[in-house]
């Protein structure tokens, strides 16, 4: 089955799903319940639907909320499985609020030789050694961490987060984080990514599906 990248499923209409193509991503959502009785009838719901599609969400309830992230683990993106149930989700939710600005984090080690480093990190976090490829847990529990190719100079920041958002989300997430003292390091490759930093020059970057090929 064929892989959906961010501008084809910005083209299906999805209301109240974000997309974010990071590794372990996929088409993601925030159903506001509010109370743990209604979160659960929702989650019996849609593992309903779910067993006649054979075809099964990530699913984190909360008290006031349900967590809700679609992928076809199968094909390491999302696929129109994903679509079809997102909608039957959406019509299952439909008296309820769905918040489709989810944010995620994942990780990045600046290093000259990331194959040299990772079996340590891999050790540490309990995750397989990918050599210099990215470490993905793809239960969600942990953020995924990859390697940033770099010199061997000092100084250097080693580490800066990526803060993943939906396309809709990143102006008004970059406007907050410049008025809250932050600068514009770098929108050379933007949509796709801004980098940024604060007062103390510590970078981040916020991150989009856009100019991407599809998660995979």
């Amino acid at each position: 089955m064929t892989t959906l990248d961010g501008q084809q499923i910005s083209e299906l209409g999805l209301s109240g799903w974000a997309y974010l193509s990071y590794p372990g991503g996929g088409l993601m959502t925030r159903v506001k319940t509010g109370d743990f009785a209604t979160g659960l009838a929702l989650v019996n719901a849609i593992g309903e639907r779910a067993e006649a599609a054979n075809h099964h969400p990530d699913l984190d309830l909360r008290y006031a909320h349900l967590d809700i992230r679609l992928v076809s683990h199968d094909e390491h993106g999302v696929t129109q499985r994903d679509v079809d149930l997102a909608r039957q989700i959406t019509d299952l939710a439909k008296d309820l609020t769905l918040e489709p600005a989810v944010t995620k984090v994942e990780w990045a080690l600046d290093t000259p030789d990331g194959g040299r480093i990772s079996p340590f990190w891999a050790a540490i976090l309990g995750l397989p050694d990918q050599g210099s490829k990215d470490l993905v847990d793809h239960s969600g529990a942990l953020p995924s961490l990859w390697y940033q190719p770099s010199g061997s100079d000092e100084p250097r920041q080693r580490w800066h987060p990526d803060v993943w958002v939906d396309a809709a989300e990143a102006k008004d997430r970059l406007r907050a984080a410049l008025a809250a003292g932050g600068t514009m390091v770098s929108d050379k490759e933007a949509p796709s990514f801004w980098v940024l930093a604060d007062h103390d020059g510590n970078q981040a970057c916020i991150c989009t599906w856009q100019d991407r090929a599809a998660m995979g």
